[in-house]
C-alpha cells in the first residue's frame, strides 16, 4: 500500500512509518502546516497520527485548529477522495475513568487535548455509516517505547524511569506509587494493531491498550533492578493532588473481536530493551 502517516516526526508516527516501511508499504510523511492539507487521492490509506500531544497545554484556540479542526477537515478529504483513514484518538477521554473504560463508557475528557480528541470520536461515533470510506480512530492509552526521549516529561514513565537510572542509578517515585496503576502499551504493539485494522472493512472508535494495568512501583523496581538502582520516594507535588489519575484499562473486546493479537508486558519490554 501507498500510505501517508501524519506527524511523523513524533513518537508514535516515527515509530508507525518506519515499521510500515519495513513491512514493505511505501510510506510518506506529512507535517502540520497552516491551512494546508496533503493530497488523499495520491495514497491508498492515511494514519493521522499528528497532533499537539501535550496534556497540560492551555492554550484551547491552538489546540483546537491543529488537533480538532485539521481531523475534521481531513476526515472529508479523505471522504471526498475515497481514501480509508485511521487516526490517533487518546484514553484521556475517559478521564478519571469512573464508567470504566469501554468504548461506550461515559467520558470525561479533564484538558484541552482530551478535548480536542473526545470531540473527533463523537463526531466519527455519530456519522460513521454515514462515510463512504473505513474511518477508524484508535484511543491511545500509556504507550511507551523507542523515539520518545525528545518528549521530556511528557514522556512514559518506562523512558523517564530508565533515563534517571542509566544516567542518576536513581529514580525517582511518588509516594504511595503502588497504587498508581496504568495500561502501558509498547509502541510496537500498537504499529502491529495498526497495520492488521488496515485490512478490516469496519468504522468506529477502538482502545489500544493491552487490556491489563501496572502500577508505577512494579515498573520502577523492574527498571531498578535491570541497572542496578535504587529507589527514592517523593511527596506528590501539591499541583497534581486531586487530579493525578490513579487507574486506566483498556476494554479490548472490540478491538480483539477484529484482530487476534498478544500483547508485550511492559516488565518483558523492559528486561528485553537495550
Amino acid at each position: 500500500m501507498k500510505i501517508l502517516v501524519t506527524g511523523h516526526e513524533g513518537f508514535i508516527g516515527r515509530n508507525l512509518a518506519s515499521y510500515l516501511q519495513h513491512k514493505g508499504h511505501e510510506v510518506e510523511g506529512w507535517e502540520w502546516q497552516e491551512n494546508k492539507y496533503p493530497d488523499a487521492q495520491q495514497y491508498d490509506r492515511v494514519i493521522h497520527c499528528g497532533a499537539i500531544s501535550s496534556t497540560t497545554e492551555v492554550d484551547v484556540e491552538k489546540v483546537m485548529k491543529q488537533n480538532y479542526e485539521f481531523t475534521m477537515k481531513l476526515v472529508e478529504i479523505c471522504d471526498m477522495m475515497g481514501t480509508s483513514m485511521q487516526f490517533a484518538s487518546s484514553a484521556s477521554v475517559y478521564g478519571p475513568g469512573t464508567d470504566g473504560f469501554n468504548e461506550t463508557s461515559k467520558c470525561l475528557p479533564q484538558s484541552p487535548y482530551a478535548w480536542s480528541k473526545y470531540l473527533i470520536d463523537r463526531w466519527v461515533a455519530e456519522y460513521q455509516n454515514d462515510f463512504k470510506i473505513n474511518i477508524q480512530g484508535f484511543r491511545y492509552f500509556n504507550v511507551y517505547g523507542n523515539y520518545e526521549d525528545h518528549k521530556g516529561d511528557q514522556a512514559s514513565p518506562i523512558t523517564k524511569f530508565t533515563k534517571q537510572a542509566k544516567e542518576r542509578g536513581v529514580i525517582t517515585l511518588f509516594e504511595n506509587s503502588e497504587n498508581y496503576l496504568r495500561d502501558f502499551i509498547s509502541v510496537q504493539d500498537v504499529c502491529l494493531v495498526h497495520e492488521k485494522m488496515l485490512e478490516k472493512d469496519v468504522n468506529g472508535i477502538f482502545n489500544l491498550g493491552t487490556g491489563t494495568a501496572t502500577s508505577f512501583k512494579d515498573i520502577a523496581l523492574t527498571i531498578a533492578k535491570k541497572y542496578d538502582a535504587r529507589i527514592e520516594y517523593i511527596p506528590m507535588p501539591e499541583k497534581l493532588r486531586g487530579q493525578y489519575q490513579e487507574y486506566t484499562c483498556a476494554d479490548m473486546t472490540k478491538t480483539l473481536e477484529q484482530v487476534e493479537h498478544t500483547f508485550i508486558r511492559p516488565q518483558e519490554w523492559i528486561h528485553e530493551s537495550k
